[in-house]
């Protein structure tokens, strides 16, 4: 209220400031989930309400959401939500009823068809009162937890993702038994690598995961099996994609032609199953490189491990979060232990107090106290031969208890038993100061009995392998005809170029390498009708056969009038540059042009001009001399001579077999 009270405040610094506050909540407070327990606060605020609910049995979604308001103030579609994706994770929440499913897409049934509880897992590592440090929720009126005391790198079993203003995250999810052994590991000194684990199965590429750091990818694909010369059984789906959304992807590449298919037919139902037809003489082994380069059957997935700590956002590895967790859960294991070890110790010493006040008949001597301060004053003076065995100093409030002490259990106090449950909680107290001075021991045999106790079912699910690109190019079908207009300099698939020179057959995602007289060459995508220069002089389809092929040029430098002889490849340039084939001096001219397969090469007669002052005006060149090199060299130097003509004379080919003269061009002045 004071900056819009200042006269000198301006609207802009005012939206400024409110845009930056409100940016901060929805990271802090909706979308980033925070290093300590993994969770966002939604999540926390649903467990927290769960918790208080819990009695073991199941509990509408709808009672869930209605108590998880008094700590969540955004509504309760928000938080319906946040609890389905829990319960679909199958981790913290047990469920009842249509939970929906993540692998074909279905949403859940109403909150109020709907039941969940708190699993034991979530209840053995998640919940402890006494380590967990608190706060008042939003209206004041409750305590709610800042974070959990989670004893489990949680956020990497679960994984999450969120998109806040300006920032996102997403955290992978990882195998279960995996991260328990890793953070055995980590306990021992020895290096982790961990690696994403998704609930929908598939096969992953992880080889540039990058522990899941910004920049890093993931390549996940579908399992498929080739049932017959007809059939396709898709088995599990990417993560991330719906059964849904992937036969969708489907029917879309089959209707731009990129594959051909009769039908797919969808058969899902405990397990994934969707079935693909082919259509007749198409060969199952393309089809699926086809549906992994064409479909969602295989989708990049690009990790951002971005969470809370100390208030402020911060990317990480995972492993280094693995490390944050494990060593946390040591931390936690020794408060716990410490909380344990007093409270034996108070059991113990009042154990003592009782002990020593019942059987010294101390409740005899306070019979004659006329002030409650004398009560009081005669058991402490009483108890005096007996404090320097005590671990700590008697207090008021130790008299106080046993002032407490009725007179049905000092009539039936019984020393045996008493001393029985005195050697239990020394027995006890023992066991836990051994546990503290072995406290990484005692933290492997916790994360032990994790995996005992919950690891059963839990195996991976994904299988880690390492695939090579598939180049759409080389798998999709030609589904159109390319056609060339070389003196207006036009190429293309549409109506329109019908009427012209038929190239060849082509797919309408396809690239074309194209050489034109005047030296220059280009890279085009193929389109219904694309300019690239007049005059063209040869045109293919640029790809893995293209690219092993060999050019054979001649050309005059137009600066000194030398002309030069190169054999070169093109295996990789950017498409629509322009490239020139010589040294780009102005007034350059393209003599000779010829394409060739490799170990081929040829013998030409050059016929220089007559006037020239050349004692021989007419030889052969063969450009078998020539070594290949790369598109940019300038060639070796043939005559100083203007040349008047180039002619083709033979073939030279290194392996003697037929070879078909295709693509040379002659030129002359």
């Amino acid at each position: 209220m004071q900056k819009l009270d200042n006269p000198h405040t301006s609207v802009a610094d005012l939206y400024k400031d409110w845009f930056l506050d409100y940016a901060s909540y929805v990271i802090l407070e909706r979308a980033v989930p925070n290093i300590e327990d993994g969770l966002k606060p939604v999540q926390r605020r649903i467990l927290h309400a769960m918790k208080n609910m819990d009695d073991g049995r199941f509990h509408k979604v709808a009672n869930i959401i209605g108590q998880a308001m008094q700590f969540h103030p955004h509504g309760d579609a928000s938080i319906g939500d946040a609890l389905v994706g829990l319960g679909q994770k199958d981790l913290l929440v047990d469920t009842q009823g249509n939970w929906g499913d993540y692998r074909t897409g279905d949403s859940a049934a109403a909150p109020r068809y709907i039941e969940s509880r708190l699993s034991k897992f979530a209840l053995d590592v998640v919940f402890n009162a006494q380590t967990t440090i608190w706060q008042k929720s939003y209206d004041g009126r409750k305590k709610e937890p800042v974070t959990f005391p989670v004893k489990f790198p949680l956020l990497l079993a679960q994984g999450t993702e969120g998109i806040a203003v300006g920032l996102a995250t997403k955290v992978m999810p990882h195998n279960f038994c995996e991260l328990i052994h890793a953070s055995i590991d980590i306990l021992q000194g020895k290096p982790t690598n961990i690696m994403p684990d998704f609930p929908t199965g598939g096969i992953a590429d992880c080889s540039q995961y990058k522990g899941g750091s910004k920049g890093g990818k993931i390549r996940v694909r579908a399992r498929m099996e080739i049932r017959n010369k007809k059939e396709i059984a898709i088995q599990d789906v990417p993560f991330g994609v719906s059964t849904g959304t992937l036969i969708d992807s489907i029917l879309k590449a089959n209707e731009e032609g990129k594959i051909k298919i009769k039908k797919v037919v969808d058969n899902t139902a405990k397990d994934v199953e969707i079935v693909v037809e082919l259509a007749p003489n198409i060969a199952p082994e393309q089809t699926i490189d086809a549906l992994y380069a064409f479909t969602d059957c295989e989708v990049s997935i690009s990790p951002n491990t971005c969470v809370i700590a100390n208030d402020k956002p911060i990317f990480v590895d995972v492993n280094e979060l693995l490390k944050y967790s494990t060593d946390q859960t040591l931390e936690l294991l020794k408060k716990e232990l410490e909380i344990k070890k007093f409270e034996l110790l108070e059991k113990l010493l009042y154990g003592s107090l009782e002990k020593i006040f019942i059987e010294n008949r101390i409740y005899h001597k306070i019979e004659e106290c006329t002030s409650w301060e004398s009560v009081l004053q005669t058991i402490d003076e009483a108890l005096l031969p007996f404090k320097p065995s005590f671990y700590r100093e008697i207090n008021q409030n130790d008299l106080l208890k046993l002032t407490e002490i009725r007179i049905k259990r000092i009539s039936k106090y019984d020393t045996f038993k008493a001393d029985e449950v005195m050697k239990s909680f020394q027995e006890e107290l023992l066991e836990t100061e051994k546990n503290l001075n072995n406290l990484v021991k005692y933290a492997i045999n916790y994360f032990k009995n994790l995996y005992k106790k919950y690891a059963i079912g839990r195996e991976r699910r994904t299988e880690l392998v390492t695939f090579d690109s598939i180049n759409a190019n080389e798998v999709v079908l030609n589904n159109q005809k390319l056609y060339v207009n070389r003196e207006d300099g036009f190429m293309g698939y549409g109506n329109s170029m019908k009427k012209d020179e038929f190239v060849c057959d082509c797919s309408d995602i396809d690239d074309v390498i194209v050489f034109t007289k005047d030296g220059k060459y280009y890279i085009k995508k193929i389109g219904e009708k694309v300019f690239i220069a007049k005059d063209i002089l040869s045109i293919a389809i640029f790809g893995k056969e293209t690219k092993e092929q060999v050019y054979h040029a001649i050309y005059r430098d137009g600066e000194t009038g030398i002309s030069f002889a190169k054999r070169f490849q093109v295996t990789g340039v950017i498409r629509d540059k322009e490239y020139d084939l010589t040294k780009g001096s102005p007034k350059s001219t393209l003599l000779y042009f010829a394409v060739r397969p490799q170990n081929t090469t040829e013998i030409v007669n050059i016929k220089l001009t007559a006037s020239c002052t050349a004692k021989i005006k007419s030889f052969d060149y063969d450009f078998q001399t020539l070594e290949v090199k790369g598109k940019n060299s300038i060639g070796n130097i043939i005559t100083k001579y203007p040349i008047r003509k180039v002619e083709f004379k033979k073939i030279n080919d290194v392996n003697h077999t037929p070879v078909v003269d295709t693509q040379t061009s002659i030129l002359s002045e």
